[in-house]
């Protein structure tokens, strides 16, 4: 069998903190030769490997991106291609897959890292402990009629849901539609929350009702969730109870 030529590990850095990584996400970093990636998430990581290349483009590149870590993959370089969160959750891993067909000689590996959906969960407190949803309210790969479509479902469903990409320069009323369109089936009164900067400075967290968050001012580096029928606020946090207490009442769990 032929011998790869070099190496390029897809690596989800978690929501930017270098604590907040996994140990496997800091090694892969430590013992590679190229960082690549998005310049906003190689600048979270630039001053814990100075001693290393690093390969960075702007936004809307992402394809370029790709192409310029799997060159120096296969000039023989182990190379450590970062995304924030989890690079299978809304990242590049799917793209670098496509893209390394032409790279039969570079061996391709993924490391596993903490989206923003669990990392802004702990900030709120314990939004998700039963089913919930994961949607992006961008509109750049897919229609907005689906978006709205998968929006209706989760709400008719009963998830809690959580939005990623909920705003940008281009898209400033996109959380308010989407608010619209979850008012069809949900009440004013839901207990939402949003997380901004999650794992970096300036982190913030804040509690609304559905009808409260409709008004709402937020950026790209916010995750918006939305309970579901049981969930509730508990001070200054976010809980959605899984049936525990019921259960115990119920005997079904021993006390």
């Amino acid at each position: 069998m032929k011998e790869k030529r070099g190496q390029l590990i897809v690596v989800g850095i978690g929501p930017g903190a270098m604590d907040k990584m996994t140990f496997e996400a800091y090694r892969v970093m430590e013992e590679c030769d190229v960082i690549a990636g998005y310049h906003v998430y190689v600048d979270l990581v630039r001053d814990s490997f100075p001693d290393k290349k690093f390969v960075t483009t702007t936004m809307r590149r992402e394809t370029e991106r790709c192409v310029q870590a799997l060159e120096e993959a296969a000039s023989g370089q182990k190379v450590a291609f970062i995304c924030s969160g989890d690079a299978g959750v809304y990242g590049l891993a799917g793209l670098i897959w496509e893209v390394a067909q032409d790279y039969p000689d570079v061996e391709i590996d993924v490391i596993p890292g903490v989206t923003a959906a669990l990392s802004g969960a702990a900030c709120l407190g314990a939004p998700l402990i039963h089913d919930f949803a994961l949607i992006s309210l961008s509109d750049l790969m897919t229609p907005w009629e689906k978006i709205e479509k998968r929006l209706r479902v989760a709400a008719e469903g009963d998830f809690s849901i959580v939005l990623y990409n909920p705003s940008s320069h281009r898209r400033k009323e996109h959380l308010q539609k989407a608010c619209d369109i979850l008012l069809e089936t949900l009440p004013g009164t839901r207990v939402c929350g949003t997380v901004r900067n999650i794992g970096r400075e300036g982190e913030e967290t804040q509690i609304y009702t559905l009808e409260e968050l409709r008004n709402v001012h937020v950026d790209m580096f916010t995750t918006v969730f939305i309970g579901n029928s049981s969930t509730k606020r508990i001070g200054d946090k976010m809980v959605t109870p899984r049936g525990y207490a019921r259960e115990k009442a119920d005997g079904i769990l021993e006390p």
